[in-house]
């Protein structure tokens, strides 16, 4: 992603009803236990290349001190399972590229889709007195103690990718999709098709997810606004593809009329159209089903390209570069002028995607 200067992504942030993404490619990723690795230390002679390192030449506040003296910044970093989805294999990649002992980090992570889980992660790393703890919640709910054990600590807190229910005061900044956007954004394309019934397979995500609640809550609300509307079925897959595949192909042999997928991320779209072809039910552009998905995993924007799929929402994993312009301003003293950072994100189509979308834009 285009690194941007913070002042003017921050400038540029509307305050939004937010929300995070999502996705899972295994069930096994659900009983993930909290993990963390730390990246190897680089020769004595390349930390002359480190900004945080040299570039400070006024005296630093009792606060800044981590930084300006050369010390590497300590962070714990709490993120769902690697593996659930080429996003999230994508989001975990950028952190870990980004936080590491050449860029003037000592980084642990953690990982699991389980938000129990994650708050013991984040005691954990509140008892190893890290100076910032990084977080992509399971759960949206149930983080205001921790996160306020956190702040007696001194630890400053900075969420991404998702959203939680808690205090703004419990935490520095939020750098997230505007996950309700995408989800009206997709609603809104498929209003735009203009059928004369939707009956729509809604497979959802991690219930109680941000992900899962804002792609949800757009197709909820125009269901109980439009008559002509219908949801066929509406059940969680877990962002799984073999889970998706069972619940479509349940629908097929119960004879049940559908013409619309709604996978809220691109795995269970791929195993709703495992089902599709396994009944020979045609599916995409001109097609009897309609298929959409979230994420953009390069696969999954090659299918709109051959127009097997008709939409594809796009949720930016590269969230690294905000938080390391985050942690350098407070790191110097600065303010942050934003407590909300929002992704630019959009949707595509199968009918205008071209070759450069899927290149730029795959993840």
């Amino acid at each position: 992603m285009k690194r941007k200067l913070l002042s003017i992504v921050m400038a540029s942030a509307m305050t939004l009803s937010l929300v995070a993404c999502g996705g899972s490619s295994t069930n096994t990723a659900t009983e993930t236990a909290s993990t963390e690795e730390k990246t190897e230390a680089p020769a004595a002679e390349e930390k002359t290349e480190e900004p945080a390192a040299e570039e400070k030449t006024e005296e630093p506040a009792a606060e800044d001190t981590t930084a300006s003296s050369g010390k590497l910044i300590k962070v714990g970093i709490i993120n769902n399972d690697p593996n659930e989805s080429g996003y999230r294999t994508a989001n975990d990649a950028d952190l870990k590229a980004r936080f590491t002992e050449e860029n003037g980090y000592d980084a642990s992570f953690a990982y699991s889709l389980k938000n129990d889980e994650q708050i013991a992660a984040a005691q954990t790393f509140i008892q190893d007195e890290v100076d910032y703890l990084l977080l992509s919640a399971a759960d949206t709910a149930g983080w205001d103690s921790v996160l306020k054990d956190a702040q007696d600590a001194g630890i400053k807190v900075i969420l991404f990718d998702r959203t939680i229910d808690a205090d703004e005061s419990l935490y520095e900044a939020s750098i997230v999709s505007d996950m309700a956007k995408e989800g009206q954004t997709a609603v809104d394309w498929l209003a735009g098709q203009n059928l004369e019934q939707v009956n729509v397979i809604h497979l959802q995500g991690v219930m109680g997810s941000a992900a899962q609640q804002g792609r949800s809550g757009a197709l909820n609300d125009k269901v109980a606004a439009e008559d002509n509307w219908n949801i066929v079925t509406q059940q969680t897959a877990e962002w799984n593809a073999e889970n998706a595949q069972q619940i479509v192909q349940s629908v097929i042999d119960a004879g049940t009329k559908f013409n619309v997928i709604y996978a809220e991320n691109d795995d269970m779209a791929k195993g709703a159209v495992a089902a599709l072809d396994k009944a020979n039910i045609s599916h995409g552009v001109g097609k009897d089903v309609i298929v959409m998905g979230f994420d953009c995993n390069k696969w999954a924007l090659e299918e709109l390209l051959a127009q097997n799929w008709n939409y594809d929402g796009q949720c930016n994993p590269f969230q690294s570069s905000y938080i390391d312009e985050i942690i350098k301003t407070l790191e110097s003293g600065g303010t942050l002028s934003e407590k909300t950072i929002i992704m630019d994100e959009k949707g595509f189509d199968a009918e205008t995607i071209t070759q450069e979308d899927v290149d730029n834009y795959g993840i």
